[in-house]
Order: C-alpha cells, then sequence, then structure tokens
C-alpha cells in the first residue's frame, strides 16, 4: 500500500462515525408514526445498529432489528383485522392473540435478531424498569406492550410484566448499554392536552382507569429518554388517542412521524458528523 492510499485510510478509519442507536417510544396505534420516521431515515440512507422500544416501539423495534423495512412494516399492520383487535380491548384481556399474530414475523429468541434489540417492561410487583435482552421475542414484546387496564401483564419465567411505559417510555439509557455511541429517542407522547382541557367525563374516565391500574407511572419515566439521548424526534400527535386504528388515523400519523424526521434530519446529519470528529479526537490522543 503506497504513502498517500495509507494516508487516505487512516483519515477514513477516524472518520467512522458513532454507533446509531434508536429508541422508540410507547404510544399504541401512534406508533404508526415511527414507521414514518424509518421510511425518512431509509431514504436518507440512515441506518441504525441498535435499537430499543417500549410498548409499541419494542414490536417496531424489533421488526426493525430483524430487517424488515418501513414498508414491510406498514404491510403487517394492514394485514392486521382491526375488528379482530379492538374486539380484545376490554378490561384486562389475554395478549396471547397479539403473540400469536407476531410469531410468524418473528419467531426466534431476542438474542437471534439481526441487530442487538431490548425490551422496555415494567416489573408487576415491584413497578421498577426491566430490561429484557433475551427470551423469545413475541412473549417478550407482548410483556412490553401489556398495558392496563386493557390487558393483563404477561409472565416470563415466572414474574409478571406490564408495559413499559410505566417506567421507561423511551429506553434511550438501554440503547446505550447495548453499545449505541449516538441515540436518538421517538417520543410519542410529547404532546399531550393538559387536564384542565379534558371534559369532566374524560377526567373521570382517567380517574377510574388510573385507580384500576396496578402499576403506575414512574416519575422519570419519559424524562430519562431526554437525557440519554443525542437527539428527541417529538411528532405533533395530540390529535390522536393509542386505540385510533382507522387507516385514515393511521396514514395521518404516519405522515406527522415522516415529517418530523425530514424536518430535523440536517440537525441528525449534523449532530453525526460532529460526534464522528469527536470520536475522531478521541482516536488521535
Amino acid at each position: 500500500m503506497g504513502f498517500f492510499a495509507r494516508i487516505k485510510q487512516f483519515f477514513s478509519r477516524n472518520k467512522k462515525q458513532p454507533v446509531l442507536g434508536l429508541a422508540l417510544g410507547s404510544g399504541g396505534a401512534k406508533g404508526m408514526a415511527h414507521l414514518g420516521a424509518l421510511k425518512a431515515f431509509e431514504e436518507e440512507g440512515i441506518s441504525f445498529s441498535v435499537i430499543t422500544g417500549a410498548s409499541i416501539g419494542a414490536i417496531v423495534g424489533a421488526l426493525y432489528a430483524q430487517g424488515y423495512s418501513s414498508a414491510d412494516m406498514v404491510g403487517i399492520v394492514e394485514s392486521l383485522n382491526a375488528k379482530e383487535f379492538t374486539k380484545n380491548l376490554k378490561p384486562f384481556a389475554d395478549l396471547s392473540f397479539a403473540e400469536k399474530y407476531l410469531e410468524p414475523y418473528l419467531d426466534v429468541d431476542i438474542t437471534e435478531l439481526k441487530k442487538p434489540f431490548a425490551a422496555s417492561v415494567t416489573d408487576a410487583r415491584t413497578n421498577e424498569n426491566v430490561t429484557l435482552k433475551s427470551g423469545k421475542a413475541a412473549r417478550a414484546l407482548t410483556a412490553s406492550a401489556a398495558i392496563p387496564p386493557f390487558f393483563r401483564g404477561v409472565e416470563i419465567d415466572g414474574v409478571k410484566y406490564f408495559d413499559g411505559a410505566f417506567s421507561n417510555a423511551v429506553p434511550a439509557d438501554t440503547c446505550r448499554e447495548l453499545g449505541a455511541e449516538f441515540v436518538v429517542g421517538i417520543d410519542l407522547a410529547a404532546f399531550t392536552r393538559p387536564e384542565e382541557e379534558k371534559g369532566r367525563i374524560q377526567r373521570m374516565l382517567g380517574s377510574a382507569l388510573n385507580a384500576m391500574t396496578p402499576v403506575k407511572y414512574l416519575e422519570d419515566c419519559r424524562t430519562r429518554g431526554y437525557e440519554y439521548s443525542d437527539l428527541m424526534l417529538r411528532p405533533n400527535l395530540i390529535a390522536f388517542n393509542s386505540t385510533d386504528v382507522s387507516r385514515a388515523a393511521m396514514a395521518e400519523m404516519f405522515e406527522i412521524g415522516y415529517k418530523e424526521a425530514k424536518d430535523h434530519m440536517e440537525e441528525l446529519k449534523a449532530a453525526i458528523r460532529e460526534a464522528s470528529r469527536g470520536r475522531a479526537r478521541k482516536r488521535t490522543k
């Protein structure tokens, strides 16, 4: 290898971008915004090496970790029978139906996924956050999405778990633990309607649901995601509910997620370049 070739190789090696991580937040049907954001990343050639998620973010994240594209995932959503799904939205329903639906796409152990992945769940006994990094993928994902009082907890190895939204809704810290050096988070609940703007019936219903819930939201369940993310995308989904599964609503949420990612794409690229330069400076010291 000649002198100039060696110089070129040296600088190319030192400009290598950091390990990119993606932390996908909870939000039920609002997860369509995740798919929109993924489409935007794909168009820009941005690929993530480490993925974590809570609830719907865990489901989307595991599919991404297994190699499914945003278009693939839209197809999976479109194959879902909305009437069959909503039929199961009753107090403390068994999530085995969801596990069976996911198995054809993710019938592997989490450790067998093509990219490092972990799902955020909440321990039913302690209300603490737990990270699932191994075990049957489809079962782990249903545990991460087991939002009471709609669904009962999911048992894994004798322990019952509920939705990861209660304890770590955007698990960016877990992304870093898995090796990510630069983390992009997506918070589907960044915009919520203030309590004083809600109607009396809606507030009463909310209080009743909270009383029925066996686990509670931790004080930092969402803020910790911001603490550990280098960039947080915040699609404005205030007009939607987590149970909005109509095709029109899902299509609109997809576009909102796509636009949010596109609007921050130059900021993201610049931040990645800066992180790459910082990485290079560390190597040359």
